[in-house]
């Protein structure tokens, strides 16, 4: 498959460009520094670029079978729009390039997982750090799902820097849940198999150990 990734330089996005390499599949990466990459494979294509600038994005789009964004932003975070602006320059170029298939990750907290994070996350981190960030995953969420694009948005919980184990949970009723760990490996591997399998099309997984 190809398989268009934004946000790949690190993170989740990086684990999934090796996974994706690793299964087969010919990846596009669209990254601001293609230098931070420091890789090199037959079936990797990176294209320069910015998620903000619709144009690079449209180039990254030509091809591909599916998309993948795994943007993330750092501190500090007074106002946060690279999420909602992002997604809709994505959705624009997957409908002009004739794509259908795109999985987000944004994660426990957004959209009506929100509550579901334990006490200090939900009472003490996101209404006094996250605040910013999670307003506008909130707003990337409902770009989504008013799409007509064939969309899954995954919902990590904390997320760890640990070894790919394939063991973890994939949880769509929230009822008395409250989200655990899971390494951004695990997080990779998920969504590998769910561009395999869409089992999970239209929905909102949380994914905890």
């Amino acid at each position: 498959m190809n398989i268009l990734i934004v946000g790949a330089t690190r993170g989740i996005g990086r684990q999934l460009l090796d996974q994706a390499l690793m299964s087969g599949h010919t990846v596009t990466a669209l990254v601001r520094n293609p230098q931070r990459l420091a890789i090199e494979h037959e079936r990797l294509r990176v294209v320069k670029g910015d998620i903000l600038d619709s144009d690079s994005v449209a180039r990254a789009m030509v091809g591909q079978g599916a998309v993948c964004c795994t943007i993330g932003v750092k501190a500090p975070w007074p106002r946060v729009t690279v999420f909602s602006e992002g997604t809709r320059n994505v959705l624009q170029a997957m409908k002009q390039a004739g794509v259908k298939r795109l999985i987000c990750v944004t994660g426990i907290g957004a959209g009506d997982s929100r509550g579901h994070g334990g006490f200090l996350y939900d009472c003490i981190f996101t209404p006094l750090l996250l605040k910013p960030v999670y307003a506008d995953k909130d707003r990337q969420e409902s770009l989504i799902k008013a799409s007509d694009v064939d969309w899954t948005i995954v919902r990590p919980g904390f997320l760890t820097n640990g070894p790919l184990t394939k063991n973890y949970r994939m949880l769509t009723d929230m009822t008395g849940v409250t989200a655990g760990w899971i390494s951004r490996a695990d997080v990779a591997h998920f969504i590998l198999k769910e561009l395999e399998s869409n089992q999970y099309l239209r929905q909102t997984p949380l994914l905890t150990s």
